[in-house]
């Protein structure tokens, strides 16, 4: 039996990812629980998996901006300054030396034309990353999915040995109160009644034993589920009745179908995609870049005035002009004016002006940057391909090591369900026997305790059975309920 507990702990350590976050906030489900409702529990509850929607959301706002960046940028300003000491009047484009106050504002715009195809393989790359992103998390609700059949499985397999337990020590203790009797007669020895109460004793730690792994497979599923632990959780039973034939699927099938299906897989060609496109994009670095920029500007100055025409005066040329001998002077007129400061709206208004023109911008030597950041994109592309690759060995071995699992717990499946029909129809004998007095206690328990072990291991080898079949589904991509 104890080599029995260990194989069924070692599944844990077997396919467990992690553990995975947990709190007592989540309210315990009423009623005999199914196996699609404990996963669709957990997949609810788990805190690591919600932190993975922000990292798919974040994904998301990357590939937004790098759409984004296709379209032309608007950009608006607006200052106002005081000015002292000799400057540019912005009215009159002159040099002046007084102060004064003056502002400005205006619109630029531009648009990328052509730069590599940066722009495009920037896209691509958080596209590619975006849907690995989703990939990976669909890869850690598949790895919880896993994590809560196998404890609930766990849980199925205690119950059946806490209550194989029950049954063995109820077998023993109608023995030992049948031989209790006899003894009290004198038809048989103490001694037999000896060996039938520390068998008794040993079945009765056995039930203290399989009571507390049934507690902690509970613990450990409703862990799993991110729920309060309850010894009251109750669970639906499963339908085992094909549980005699061999799996249909041969490894390399499973493996071909895992390609397809397998998120992890998914996820890590999507990111090796991903890591082509970076390079491209680093490469892209080489071209010229071709912009359209357009603006528009306007200005004011606090100095900036404007003359009004107002009266007319005459005064003097300083010529003179005789008549009759008297020198008269010549006059002309002058037009006066007035000065009035130009208002700001009206500045803002007059002295609008716009551009628009083409930029080109050709690299000729940047500090070797460029050539740097194509050398790591390609270290970072080259790494994601190993990986890719790695993944589809570890794959391969891992579903050919499941199958092979999966074939040796079906044979001992086979195997186990043959010995408990023959130990039943020995331990038949031997109870008649015994009851009848043909044999003593220690020939009893012989037949008794090699039942009670192949009754364990029956158990526990169906359960394994079970679970090796549903890993073999994971990697399918099938539904595991």
């Amino acid at each position: 039996m104890q080599k029995g507990r260990i194989i069924i702990t070692a599944w844990i350590f077997a396919i467990a990812m992690g553990m995975q976050g947990f709190s007592q906030d989540n309210p315990v489900p009423a009623g005999p629980l199914s196996l699609q409702q404990c996963v669709e529990i957990a997949l609810k509850n788990n805190i690591p998996l919600q932190q993975n929607t922000l990292l798919i959301d974040a994904a998301k706002g990357n590939l937004d901006q790098a759409k984004a960046s296709l379209l032309p940028n608007l950009n608006g300003n607006w200052g106002y300054n005081w000015n002292t000491g000799r400057t540019i009047d912005p009215f009159t484009n002159g040099y002046i030396d007084q102060k004064y106050s003056s502002s400005s504002a205006g619109l630029n715009s531009g648009i990328i034309l052509s730069q590599g195809l940066q722009l495009q393989n920037a896209i691509k790359q958080t596209s590619y990353a975006y849907q690995a992103t989703k990939e990976e998390n669909q890869q850690q609700k598949d790895n919880l999915t896993l994590n809560v059949i196998m404890y609930y499985l766990m849980v199925l397999n205690s119950e059946d040995l806490l209550e194989i337990s029950k049954e063995q020590s109820t077998v023993t203790q109608g023995q030992v109160d049948r031989t209790k009797i006899l003894v009290d007669e004198g038809q048989v020895g103490s001694y037999q009644l000896s060996d039938l109460k520390g068998q008794l004793a040993g079945e009765q730690m056995t039930i203290v034993n399989n009571q507390v792994a049934l507690e902690t497979a509970k613990l450990n599923l409703c862990q799993a589920m991110n729920i309060p632990y309850t010894k009251d959780l109750k669970l639906q039973r499963l339908d085992d009745a094909s549980l005699l034939e061999i799996y249909g699927a041969s490894s390399d099938q499973v493996y071909n179908a895992a390609l397809t299906s397998l998120a992890q897989v998914k996820a890590v060609d999507l990111r090796a995609k991903s890591a082509q496109k970076g390079l491209a994009y680093a490469k892209g670095g080489y071209f010229p870049q071709l912009s359209l920029n357009g603006g528009l500007s306007t200005n004011y100055s606090s100095i900036a005035s404007i003359s009004n025409p107002t009266t007319t005066s005459e005064i003097s040329t300083g010529d003179y002009v005789y008549d009759a001998g008297v020198k008269n002077p010549v006059l002309r007129q002058q037009q006066n004016y007035s000065n009035e400061i130009i208002s700001y709206g009206s500045q803002f208004k007059n002295n609008v002006g716009t551009y628009v023109g083409f930029y080109l911008s050709v690299p000729i030597f940047n500090n070797l940057r460029v050539r740097n950041r194509v050398i790591q994109a390609r270290v970072i592309e080259r790494t994601a391909d190993l990986e890719a690759k790695n993944t589809r060995l570890v794959l391969k071995q891992s579903v050919e090591q499941a199958h092979q699992n999966m074939e040796s717990a079906y044979e001992r499946l086979k195997i186990s369900n043959e010995q408990v029909l023959q130990f039943q129809e020995s331990f038949r004998s031997a109870e008649i026997r015994f009851n009848e007095g043909t044999i003593v206690s220690t020939d009893y328990l012989i037949v008794k305790n090699s039942l009670d072990r192949a009754k364990v291991n029956l158990a526990q080898t169906r359960y394994e059975y079970i679970f090796r079949t549903k890993i073999l589904d994971f990697y399918q991509g099938k539904q595991l309920w």
